[in-house]
């Protein structure tokens, strides 16, 4: 189906964590009907201020300037490095060419072993005085988002009629597998179809996805995904607050009792930038049912899996060579 042959609404009315509200057993409830109803919301008083916000998109901004040339000198290599143009496409159902954007990704910070981060470094790009603060930038984001992240696990287990601690329990963080990407999608519409996106629809393949964004509107959800036609809702930008949202991986753990939600982002005419942070689990985690979304009337709908494995078979296919 054509982009042109689906509806779009107005306004999604998302949902507001407060993850410094005292009530914790009220905020679970409302965080739990929200992945129940939408599987997006919004979070506030996550620690990450406003001039580091400021920070991460000017540095983005840096990068994502410097000729082609000099950004592919750390292409991606593994699922780690600099994609350009049209390199992804999320929705491998489409005959489109790739996803109009462009993104580098940065992986756990604590895992340079099994493969290496690319920094862009003076001796990668070529061009120092653009990027003297990038990598400190980046580290810091990483470091605030990851707390505002591990403070969401514990919330979601709560949530889930589990115990706080459960995903720190299981091994879930033992380490976790964050990921960050820095995403740009170009202004310029000289190459736009109505069936090229800058994301085509899809949903995120993790647990969580914690979404900073710069207040350029494009992205868009879909809360029946397998409704058609396809109906889709703007997601606005609410100054200082991330968007949240439930991948395919907590869809499956809590055995669909929690929604991973169809999500797109569309031109506007308006060069967008973006930071998504994956809150992925350790990637040798098996995941099984949660034992609170099961029972004998409701069995457990997917057999248990490593999750890397999973990982690697989403990966496949949405690159092209």
């Amino acid at each position: 189906m054509g982009v042109g042959e689906e509806t779009t609404t107005t306004v999604a009315n998302l949902p507001i964590i407060d993850l410094s509200a005292p009530d914790r057993e009220s905020t679970a409830a409302t965080l739990r009907q929200a992945c129940i109803d939408f599987g997006f919301f919004y979070i506030v008083n996550h620690g990450v201020d406003k001039d580091l916000f400021g920070r991460l998109f000017e540095e983005s901004q840096k990068f994502f300037t410097l000729p082609l040339d000099d950004k592919m000198k750390i292409a991606r290599k593994g699922i780690r490095g600099y994609t350009p143009l049209y390199h992804e496409k999320l929705d491998t159902a489409t005959s489109t060419k790739g996803d109009s954007k462009e993104f580098l990704d940065i992986g756990p910070l604590h895992d340079e072993v099994r493969d290496s981060n690319q920094w862009p470094s003076e001796d990668d790009c070529g061009i120092p005085e653009l990027l003297p603060n990038w990598k400190t930038t980046v580290e810091a984001y990483h470091d605030k988002i990851m707390k505002a992240g591990k403070r969401l696990y514990s919330l979601l287990a709560v949530a889930l009629n589990l115990s706080e601690n459960y995903f720190e329990d299981i091994g879930a963080l033992d380490p976790p597998m964050p990921f960050i990407r820095l995403l740009r999608y170009p202004g310029d519409l000289s190459y736009y179809t109505n069936e090229v996106l800058g994301a085509s629809a899809h949903c995120d393949y993790g647990m969580m996805t914690l979404l900073a964004i710069d207040g350029v509107a494009g992205l868009q959800v879909c809360r029946e995904k397998d409704r058609q036609p396809r109906i889709w809702e703007d997601v606005l930008h609410i100054e200082g607050a991330l968007v949240v949202n439930i991948g395919d991986l907590t869809e499956r753990w809590t055995n669909n009792v929690f929604r991973s939600t169809l999500h797109r982002v569309v031109p506007t005419g308006q060069e967008r930038y973006s930071v998504a942070f994956y809150l992925d689990p350790s990637h040798d985690l098996m995941v099984e049912c949660l034992e609170t979304c099961c029972s004998e009337s409701n069995p457990p709908r997917f057999p248990p899996f490593r999750y890397i494995d999973y990982l690697l078979e989403r990966f496949e296919g949405t690159f092209e060579a």
